[in-house]
């Protein structure tokens, strides 16, 4: 049986936006918002890149990546055609308001990505 962990009220994630939901050693987790107040969580992570789905921007039930504009489903995290990948779901769940995900989902799933780094990129020595 789920156990669930609220997580923020629906209104505190902007109408065609997202919030991120950090996890302690993983990749944070992104809770959208679309136009019908309808909300998906993704990990905040593209396939393609890495790029932070958090930033990008929500049109019908999709999300574009902020960095080089792939589609990505928020139903089911998958990369829209000619694109391919997919980033992992997490069940979600609204009730009177308030935004609730699987607390064994953020415990567990997809801890064995690596975690983004800041910075500028370094050449590689020869």
């Amino acid at each position: 049986m789920n156990q669930w962990t609220a997580i923020c009220r629906v209104d505190d994630i902007p109408v065609l936006g997202a919030r991120r939901v950090s996890r302690l050693k993983a990749p944070a987790v992104a809770i959208f918002r679309t136009a019908e107040n309808r909300i998906y969580a993704l990990l905040d992570r593209c396939p393609h890149r890495g790029g932070p789905l958090s930033q990008g921007i929500v049109f019908g039930d999709a999300v574009a990546c902020p960095l080089h504009n792939w589609t990505i489903g928020l139903s089911d995290g998958c990369a829209r055609a000619p694109d391919e990948g997919s980033t992992p779901t997490f069940a979600c769940r609204v009730e009177a308001g308030q935004v609730y995900l699987d607390a064994e989902e953020l415990a567990t799933r997809a801890l064995d990505l690596p975690l983004p780094v800041a910075g500028p990129r370094t050449a590689c020595a020869a």
